[in-house]
């Protein structure tokens, strides 16, 4: 049985070349979290969470945080849980049901209000 970190809607893998908590950061990076906020909920310093990021990277071959976090979904280090949602609404599009699609709404027309100003109402240019 394989041992799994949980960190919010990410799901990481323990044994496929991470440490764990490098694990833990990255699954925390992955939802966009800074190094200061990763350190105050894990109650270290930021200087020991941008470290561990940078031994992920390192280990992962990147060179940027971004770069980590699609690297380690490519090798399947860690997988958003909200894959099961997104199948799961395919798979009710592709049954056919009507009811999940939104209809765009046709766009109103605008049209421009032209007033006609009767002669006597113009300005009139004197020399």
């Amino acid at each position: 049985m394989e041992a799994t970190i949980v960190n919010g809607a990410w799901k990481g893998h323990l044994g496929r070349g991470l440490a764990p908590r490098e694990l833990q950061y990255l699954l925390s990076a992955a939802q966009g979290k800074t190094a200061k906020e990763i350190a105050r909920l894990h109650g270290v310093a930021a200087c020991t969470v941008a470290k561990r990021l940078s031994c992920a990277m390192f280990k992962l071959g990147v060179n940027r945080q971004t770069a980590m976090v699609a690297e380690a979904m490519r090798r399947q280090i860690i997988s958003p849980m909200c894959f099961v949602l997104a199948s799961l609404i395919a798979m009710h599009a592709v049954i056919g049901e009507d009811a999940m699609r939104r209809d765009r709404r046709t766009p109103e027309r605008r049209t421009a209000q032209v007033r006609m100003v009767r002669q006597a109402e113009r300005p009139t240019l004197t020399a």
